[in-house]
């Protein structure tokens, strides 16, 4: 932003976790005049890309026939979960469904049903949709992947992850308001992550949208929801990731994680300022009432403190999108 920037720290912003005297360049301030048209400019792409009234009828009208599917192979309720209920998804984003079921034999044949049901379905001329690339991922979650009508459909059973992440989700952007800035800045920073930078998409070894969408957040509980638009949380999300000390901190909602404190999980505050921040109490609220039994947590080489996550296959090299940011 050159000369027109003002390089002071805007209301005594002092982050964590950061490398050695980068706080003047994640903090510093931007001139409001010049921001606000770039702001209105960004306005006009968002609404290129975000979700409108066609493009949601066509996925409910695919996850509704998807469903009614499944149901002819077993009693459940399927429920959506992900970018398309929460209103973030991309042009080219999936359909995430996930079955629920109180018959515990299900767990090992429900995957074999829906994948032949959908192959008789790609099989047949006069299905409602076209089905093809029927797959059955095996992964540390069982995943049955298929197009309908060339929209990627993952579906899963009895994975209440997804559901509490969408509740969690949908609260917080309550609380932030601003006019849904935070799903406006991830459906941004999304795009800028899949086609600028090419480093979203966990099925290809890449970032994952939930651990996106955590680091979306993490910015504004960093920031206290004190943002110009999507545009500034983008331009605050690139600054400070760049200039994180990942070699030595992980990233969590709570805090930076030092990587030598993993074992018992001891986050340092966000900032080291004692401003009350916004987002602390709903955390706090949240993690009981949204949080789920998990197995696993690993680290990845980025730097973030994830559960197990949904159909992962493997453990990605972030290294390739490490180098990209």
């Amino acid at each position: 932003m050159g000369d027109h920037e003002h390089w002071a720290q805007p209301s005594g912003v002092m982050p964590n976790g950061l490398l050695p005297d980068t706080v003047c360049l994640v903090t510093r301030s931007l001139d409001a005049e010049r921001w606000s048209i770039a702001e209105k400019r960004t306005e006009e792409l968002i609404n290129c890309i975000q979700p409108n009234k066609p493009s949601e009828e066509r996925r409910n009208a695919v996850a509704d026939y998807v469903q009614r599917l499944i149901l002819k192979c077993f009693s459940c309720k399927v429920f959506m979960f992900g970018s398309v209920p929460l209103k973030t998804y991309l042009p080219d984003g999936d359909i995430d469904l996930t079955a629920f079921s109180e018959n515990e034999t299900l767990k090992d044949t429900w995957a074999n049903e829906v994948r032949n049901i959908l192959e008789t379905e790609e099989k047949s001329e006069t299905a409602e949709f076209r089905v093809k690339e029927v797959q059955y991922i095996q992964a540390e979650v069982k995943i049955i992947k298929c197009l309908v009508e060339n929209i990627v459909v993952d579906i899963s059973f009895n994975q209440l992850g997804g559901l509490c992440t969408l509740c969690f989700l949908e609260e917080v952007d309550y609380l932030i308001k601003k006019s849904h800035i935070f799903k406006r800045s991830i459906i941004l920073i999304k795009a800028w992550c899949y086609y600028e930078s090419r480093i979203l998409g966990a099925h290809h070894g890449l970032i994952s949208t939930y651990a996106l969408e955590t680091l979306v957040l993490y910015i504004f509980h960093v920031f206290n929801n004190s943002f110009a638009g999507p545009l500034e949380v983008l331009y605050r999300f690139l600054e400070f990731f760049s200039n994180f000390d990942w070699d030595h901190f992980c990233v969590s909602l709570w805090g930076p994680v030092p990587i030598c404190r993993l074992a018992d999980m001891t986050a340092e505050p966000p900032r080291r300022d004692t401003e009350d921040l916004l987002l602390s109490k709903l955390f706090d609220a949240c993690s009981s009432v949204y949080s789920v039994a998990v197995k696993i947590i690993r680290v990845i080489f980025l730097g973030f403190v994830v559960p197990s996550h949904l159909g992962r296959k493997g453990w990605p090299d972030f290294s390739t999108a490490r180098k990209r940011t």
